[in-house]
C-alpha cells in the first residue's frame, strides 16, 4: 500500500476538543471510582490522585458531566452546600448521596487542567433551573445563586463556557423525553435563558440522525445553538454483554462515520455549517450493561438489574479490539475536524471506560493507550491524504451480513508550533503485518510507536499487562520508505518532529 499526502492541501486545524471525555453517575464512575472518600490514594477532597494523573498524562481537555441519563432527573441544588440531600435515581435506580456536586466537579476539572462542560436536566427540570445553574457557575456577584456559590466558599466564578441542553431526550428510554416540537420549544425557552444569564457561554442540544427531530430543533434554535449533539454505541449491548467479537469489531469501522456525515450535510443544506459545529458528546464501541432497566420490563430484585452492571469491570473483556476501533473512530475525527470540533468518549473511568479503578490502584485499559498516542503524538493541523492498492478483507459483520473492509487506516498530520508531520496508522487484520509505503513531503528521522499486543484479545488487568506500546527508531526518512505494521495495531509514525 502507498501512502501520499499534498502538503498544501489542509483538511483543517483539529479541536484538542474531540480527545475529550464523559463521566456520569452510573455504577463505579464516580463513587469508587475518581471519588473515593477515604482511601489512602484520594486527596484531602477525595478525588483519587492516581485517576487525576492518568486523567493529565492524555491531557483530558473538557470533561462532560454529570449524565447521561442520570442527568434527566438529577437537581444541581440539592448537591450544592453543606447540607446534601441524597437523591434516588430514576434513571438508574440507586440511591445517589449527592456528596459530589457542582463544586467537586469543578476542583476536579480544576485539579485535571481541563474545561468544564455540563449537561443540564431538560427531562424533569425546567428552563429556570438550567438558568439557575449557570448563575451559580458564572455569575461574579449578582442573586441569590452566585451568592450561594461566594457562601460556600468559591468567590471567584467558574466561568463554565460549555453547556448542553438535555441527553438523549428524543429517546423513549429517557425520563422526561420528548416529541420533536416540545424538544424545540423547550430548547428554544432554555437557550434564550441561559443567554440572558451569560452570553458567552455555548450551547448545545440533544439531537440525533433524525431529519424531523434536528430541523425541527434547527428552525427553531438554530440562532441560540453554538453546537449539535450525536451519541452512538456501534456495539449495543446494554441488555445482552454479548460482545462483539474482533471480527465482527472490524465491520463496523466500514461505515464509521455515517452520522457525522448525516448531520454534516444537514448543517450545510440548512448554511448553518459555519456556525454550527458537531459534538460527537458521548461515544464508545460498546454500549454499556445494565439490563432490566431501559426496557418495558422493569428487573424487580437486585440481582435483575443492579448486581449484572458489574459485569462491566471485567477486564478480559477491553482487548485490541477496543483499541483499534477507537484508533479508527479518532482517525474519522480527525478527518472531519472542520465541522467536529468535540467528541467525549464515555466514560473515562470504570463501566467501558479507558481507565479502571480498583481500591489499591488502577488498571489503563487498551483504549487508554490511543489516546495517549493521539493527544501526545499527533499534530494539529490534518493534511489531506490518500491512498493506494489498500488491502481489503471481507469480515462477517454481527448482524451475519458479508462486510467488505480496508485493513489500513490512516491519518496524515503536522504542527502548527514546530516541524515535522506524525501519521496515525492502524493495522485492523487480526494475523497480518501490512507493509505501507511512505510517500510524503517530509524529511528527517523516524520513530514508530505501536500499541500492541500478543493477539487480538490481549488486555490489561490488576497484575497483568498484556497490552502495551513500544517505539522504535527507524533511521532517515527516505521517500519511498516502508513500515511494516504489525497486525491488529495502532502506531504513529513520527517523522523529523523536534
Amino acid at each position: 500500500m502507498k501512502l501520499h499526502m499534498d502538503r498544501g492541501r489542509v483538511t483543517g486545524t483539529r479541536s484538542k476538543m474531540i480527545y475529550g471525555h464523559f463521566i456520569e453517575h452510573f455504577h463505579r464512575q464516580i463513587y469508587g471510582g475518581v471519588y473515593d472518600p477515604g482511601n489512602p490514594l484520594s486527596d484531602e477532597a477525595g478525588l483519587r490522585t492516581d485517576v487525576l494523573e492518568a486523567m493529565r498524562r492524555i491531557q483530558v481537555p473538557i470533561l462532560r458531566w454529570p449524565g447521561g441519563c442520570f442527568v434527566s432527573s438529577y437537581h444541581w441544588k440539592d448537591a450544592v452546600g453543606e447540607t446534601r440531600t441524597p437523591l434516588f435515581d430514576k434513571a438508574w435506580r440507586v440511591e445517589d448521596p449527592n456528596t459530589f456536586g457542582t463544586d467537586e466537579y469543578i476542583d476536579m476539572c480544576r485539579k485535571i487542567g481541563c474545561e468544564p462542560y455540563i449537561c443540564t436536566n431538560a427531562g424533569t427540570g425546567t428552563p429556570e433551573e438550567m438558568s439557575d445553574w449557570v448563575e451559580y457557575c458564572n455569575l461574579p456577584c449578582e442573586g441569590q445563586y452566585a451568592r450561594w456559590r461566594i457562601a460556600n466558599g468559591h468567590e471567584q466564578p467558574y466561568a463554565v463556557k460549555y453547556w448542553s441542553i438535555g441527553n438523549e431526550n428524543y429517546g423513549s428510554w429517557e425520563i422526561g423525553a420528548k416529541c420533536a416540537p416540545e424538544w424545540a420549544r423547550l430548547v428554544k425557552e432554555s437557550a434564550k435563558m441561559i443567554k440572558h444569564v451569560d452570553p458567552q457561554t455555548e450551547l448545545t442540544a440533544a439531537a440525533l440522525t433524525d431529519l424531523h427531530w434536528n430541523i425541527g430543533l434547527l428552525e427553531n434554535c438554530g440562532d441560540f445553538l453554538d453546537w449539535i449533539s450525536i451519541h452512538e454505541y456501534w456495539d449495543g449491548i446494554h441488555q445482552t454483554n454479548d460482545y462483539a467479537s474482533y471480527e465482527q469489531v472490524i465491520a463496523y469501522t466500514d461505515q464509521i462515520g455515517h452520522s457525522i456525515d448525516e448531520v454534516r450535510g444537514l448543517l450545510t443544506a440548512m448554511k448553518l455549517d459555519k456556525k454550527i459545529r458537531i459534538a460527537f458528546d458521548e461515544w464508545n464501541l460498546r454500549g454499556w450493561y445494565h439490563p432490566n432497566v431501559h426496557t418495558i420490563r422493569q428487573g424487580v430484585t437486585k440481582e435483575e438489574y443492579l448486581y449484572p452492571r458489574d459485569k462491566n469491570d471485567d477486564n478480559t473483556k477491553y482487548t485490541m479490539a477496543d483499541a483499534v476501533f477507537t484508533a479508527c473512530f479518532l482517525n474519522e475525527l480527525n478527518r472531519n475536524c472542520d465541522i467536529v470540533g468535540m467528541a467525549n468518549f464515555a466514560p473515562i473511568v470504570n463501566t467501558r471506560g479507558c481507565i479502571y479503578t480498583y481500591p489499591e490502584g488502577i488498571v489503563l485499559r487498551s483504549t487508554y493507550y490511543v489516546f495517549d498516542l493521539y493527544v501526545n503524538l499527533l499534530g494539529d493541523v490534518v493534511h489531506d491524504c490518500w491512498a493506494e492498492e489498500v488491502p481489503e478483507e471481507t469480515v462477517t459483520a454481527k448482524s451475519g451480513e458479508a462486510v467488505a473492509v480496508e485493513l489500513i487506516d490512516t491519518v496524515v498530520t503536522s504542527f502548527s508550533d514546530k516541524t515535522g508531520c506524525a501519521v496515525a496508522a492502524v493495522n485492523k487484520a487480526s494475523e497480518k503485518s501490512i507493509s505501507i509505503c511512505l510517500e510524503l513531503e517530509a524529511r528527517g528521522a523516524v520513530r514508530i510507536h505501536t500499541l500492541n499486543g500478543d493477539s487480538t484479545e490481549a488486555y490489561n488487568d490488576v497484575g497483568h499487562q498484556g497490552v502495551s506500546v513500544t517505539q522504535t527508531g527507524l533511521g532517515m526518512y527516505e521517500r519511498g520508505m516502508e513500515v511494516v505494521l504489525p497486525p491488529h495495531s495502532v502506531s504513529v509514525i513520527e517523522i523529523g518532529v523536534s
